[in-house]
């Protein structure tokens, strides 16, 4: 199985005839968890198979469900729906949005989890017979594999989304079982989109249920630290702190001989087709969009704080043209040379995705509805 660099050497090898009697342990304890870490990855693979082998017919759906599963979408998709439905939801969308798929960044970082897409090839145990397995178009992520973030930023942003609904519909209805259907609803998301990893070969199923997990923490414990009415200056040290610490994690890992582009690497050396790397599954896009729109969660707040108060009509005209609006922002072209410059137009781009949605949109729309009502 390939190994970055910095975990390449003797220890995975006989000890040397001068080594002590613990340097011998220790190489029998890595040949111990790297033949456990084999097993896992071996049934995780079997596993790809024949899901492929039995739902090849359903691959656009799992195409879609994987999408929906895409840390952007929270960005783009669930986070306009639940703002104009709730202030407070949506803020918190975007909150936890931000903040888990930061820490799923770390994680990864840490962790240095396989893909099943070039662990295949890299393991060397499939020479004689390869499992019956193809790539698709969002396969070739270029990041470490654990945990899965798609798992982990939907099982804490749906959270929020679940919670407040069930306890909206208890306090309605009185139902426990009415209630109860959001959380059945959270679950089956999350297996779908999970099983949408595995039979893409983005993921193995271990990790897909650390991200689920990790994130289902994560979205109870943030959605209760709602970052709503704070000023300008909390969320700029907020996003500069997480942009900072990523950035020294990073240099730090480099300066002790780790190779955090071991991934990227891997990824290009495997995936089927050239054009299915993308720079935007690179660590340091979600890096960007995650500053970026906790800086423009700021800003929105401060330009306009409390929002606008409208009805429900213009809040449905505000969520399509919003939603619009996005949509042509996120299809955007950034070039991605230099990557310093692409990295740098991601985050304005997902800084303006708040104005867009809690400032620009709604203020339109209260003027020409204020204007008409005094008319």
């Amino acid at each position: 199985m390939a190994r970055p660099c910095w975990m390449r050497g003797d220890i995975a090898g006989s000890p040397l005839p001068n080594s002590r009697p613990l340097d011998f342990f220790s190489s029998r304890v890595f040949k111990k968890k790297k033949k456990t870490m084999e097993a896992v990855y071996t049934q995780g693979v079997l596993m790809a198979e024949s899901l492929q082998q039995r739902t090849m017919e359903q691959e656009r759906l799992w195409q879609v469900v994987t999408h929906i599963g895409d840390p952007k979408a929270a960005f783009l998709l669930l986070f306009p729906f639940t703002y104009f439905l709730s202030r407070r939801a949506g803020v918190a969308v975007l909150w936890v949005s931000a903040v888990s798929e930061w820490l799923n960044l770390v994680f990864k970082w840490m962790l240095f989890g396989e893909r099943p897409f070039w662990w295949i090839g890299e393991s060397g145990l499939f020479v004689d017979k390869q499992p019956k397995v193809q790539q698709f178009s969002s396969t070739c992520e270029t990041g470490p594999g654990s945990p899965s973030g798609h798992a982990m930023v939907t099982a804490a942003v749906w959270w929020v989304v679940v919670s407040s609904l069930g306890s909206f519909l208890y306090s309605r209805t009185r139902s426990v079982v009415l209630s109860a259907a959001p959380f059945l609803f959270y679950v089956l998301m999350l297996v779908a989109i999970g099983m949408s990893r595995i039979f893409i070969l983005a993921h193995f199923p271990h990790q897909v249920i650390a991200g689920s997990i990790t994130g289902f923490i994560l979205g109870m414990v943030l959605s209760r630290r709602v970052p709503e009415g704070r000023p300008l200056l909390f969320f700029f040290s907020f996003s500069m702190g997480l942009m900072l610490s990523a950035l020294m994690l990073h240099a730090g890992l480099q300066q002790l001989g780790i190779d955090l582009s071991w991934s990227i690497t891997l990824a290009q050396k495997w995936c089927s087709r050239a054009e299915w790397i993308r720079l935007d599954t690179a660590p340091f896009s979600s890096l960007t969009r995650d500053c970026g729109a906790l800086l423009g969660l700021g800003l929105a707040q401060y330009w306009k704080p409390g929002g606008w108060a409208l009805p429900w009509g213009p809040r449905a005209l505000s969520l399509a043209i919003s939603s619009m609006g996005l949509y042509h922002v996120n299809r955007l072209p950034l070039p991605v040379r230099p990557q310093g410059l692409f990295y740098g137009l991601c985050f304005v781009k997902f800084v303006i995705v708040p104005q867009i949605v809690m400032v620009l949109v709604p203020g339109v729309i209260h003027l020409f509805t204020h204007k008409k009502k005094k008319d």
